[in-house]
C-alpha cells in the first residue's frame, strides 16, 4: 500500500491533468462559439482553439501517464535506490561502526539490553576465538558487575588486632578483638547502611545476595559469646561526607542488625564518601580473618596492626584476581609495630577479598612450633 505522501502525489497529479482537461475543452467551446456569434468577434484574434488543444491534450496526457507509466517509474526509482545502497554499503558500514564504537550514547540510544549483550559477547568472542568462552565470561560479569546495586571506589580498610580482655588470654575461649574501619566513594542505591552479624550460615549466605545490606559477619555459634550481644559485633560510628550518622541496633536470637540513614542532605545520584567503624569478636585459634568486598570496586588498600596481639607472623592471601599483582608491604624485622599493607589498583569483583591468616607466638618455643615439638618429644 502506497504511503500518505505518494497518494497525495497522485491525486494532485490527477487533480492537474482534469483541470487542464477542463480549461482545454473549455476554450475549444469558446472558439466554435466566436465562430456563430458576432458579439464575441473581440476573440477572433485569440488563439483559443490553440491554447484549448493544447491544454486537453496536456491534461490527457497527464491522466495517461499516471495510470499506465507509474508502476514502471516506481520500479525504476527503487532499482536505482537499490542499486546506490549497494554502492555505498561498505563506506555506510564503516560510518555507523565507527559510530557506534566511538560514541556509546548512541548504541544505547537504539540498541536494548538483550541487544547489547548479544554485541558484547560477540566482540568477546571474536577476541578470543572462543565464543563459549567469550559467553561464560560475559555471563559471570554481566551477573556480578552490571547487576551490582553499587560500585565503591578507593576503599580504604585499616583493622587493629589486639587481646579480647572478656575472656581468657590463651586457649579455650580466648579470643581476638578486630576494630576495622572502612573508607570509600560510592554513589549509594538505597538511603540507608545496614550491617549485620549472624550465626546461621544459610542466612549469612541470604544476606551476600541481598543488595540491601552493606555488610555482614558470619559469628560461630560455637564461641563463648552470643552473637546477639554487642560485645561479639558492634558497629561504632557512621560517617557521611564527614557527618556522623545516628545508629539504629535491632537483635533476635543469633543475629542483629544495625542500620544508618545517609541523610535527608545526601543528594539522588551524588556520590558520596561513606565511612564506618565496627568491633568484632575473632577467635584467637580460628588463625583467619577474611575481608570480603561485596560491590565491585575500583582501588582498594588495605592496613592491618597487629603489634599487641602476640602474633609471630601474618600471611596474606590476596583474592584479588587480575592482571597486576597485589603489593604486600610487611613492617621491617625489629619494628616496635607489626604492620601489613596490601595495595590494588585494579578492578575487583564481588566477593573476592583480602584472607589473613597467623601465626600465634604461643605455638612457638624457643623458635620451634607446638607441633613439631610435639612430635620431637614423642
Amino acid at each position: 500500500m502506497n504511503n500518505l505522501l505518494d497518494q497525495l502525489y497522485k491525486t494532485k497529479l490527477r487533480f492537474a491533468g482534469f483541470v487542464s482537461a477542463t480549461l482545454g475543452l473549455a476554450l475549444l467551446v469558446v472558439s466554435h462559439l466566436v465562430e456563430d456569434k458576432h458579439t464575441l468577434s473581440w476573440l477572433i484574434g485569440w488563439p483559443t482553439n490553440e491554447l484549448g488543444t493544447a491544454l486537453l491534450s496536456a491534461g490527457i496526457i497527464a491522466i495517461v501517464f499516471e495510470f499506465y507509466t507509474r508502476k514502471e517509474n516506481d520500479a525504476r526509482l527503487d532499482e536505482r535506490l537499490r542499486a546506490a545502497i549497494r554502492h555505498e554499503a561498505p563506506a555506510i558500514r564503516e560510518a555507523v561502526l565507527d559510530s557506534f564504537a566511538f560514541n556509546a550514547s548512541a548504541l544505547k540510544a537504539v540498541a536494548s539490553d538483550e541487544t547489547l549483550d548479544r554485541i558484547a559477547t560477540n566482540a568477546i568472542g571474536l577476541r578470543l576465538d572462543d565464543q563459549a568462552l567469550a559467553e561464560d565470561a560475559y555471563r559471570e560479569l554481566r551477573d556480578q558487575v552490571i547487576r551490582a546495586p553499587e560500585r565503591w571506589h578507593d576503599v580504604d580498610i585499616s583493622v587493629v588486632l589486639h587481646p579480647w580482655s572478656g575472656g581468657p588470654s590463651t586457649g579455650k575461649g580466648s579470643m581476638f578483638e578486630a576494630t576495622i574501619r572502612w573508607q570509600y566513594r560510592v554513589t549509594p542505591s538505597t538511603p540507608a547502611l545496614r550491617f549485620a552479624c549472624v550465626s546461621d550460615p544459610a542466612e549469612y549466605r541470604e544476606l551476600q545476595a541481598d543488595p540491601t545490606v552493606t555488610d555482614q559477619w558470619y559469628f560461630d555459634s560455637s564461641a563463648p559469646v552470643d552473637p546477639s550481644s554487642p560485645e561479639a559485633f558492634e558497629l561504632l560510628q557512621v560517617t557521611v561526607n564527614g557527618h556522623e550518622r545516628p545508629v539504629r541496633r535491632t537483635s533476635r536470637k543469633g543475629s542483629q542488625v544495625y542500620s544508618a540513614v545517609l541523610g535527608k542532605d545526601v543528594e539522588a545520584g551524588a556520590e558520596v564518601q561513606v565511612a564506618y567503624t565496627y568491633r568484632m569478636l575473632l577467635q584467637r585459634h580460628g588463625h583467619l580473618l577474611y575481608l570480603d568486598l561485596p560491590r565491585p570496586t575500583k582501588g582498594v588498600h588495605t592496613s592491618i596492626d597487629y603489634s599487641h596481639a602476640g602474633i609471630r607472623r601474618l600471611n596474606i592471601l590476596d583474592y584479588l584476581a587480575g592482571p597486576d599483582a597485589a603489593r604486600i608491604e610487611q613492617s621491617p624485622v625489629g619494628s616496635p609495630t607489626r604492620t601489613v599493607d596490601i595495595s590494588y589498583g585494579g578492578q575487583v569483583f564481588p566477593r573476592a577479598g583480602v584472607a589473613v591468616v597467623w601465626v600465634l607466638e604461643d605455638e612457638f618455643i624457643a623458635g620451634e612450633p607446638t607441633a613439631a615439638r610435639s612430635k620431637n618429644a614423642a
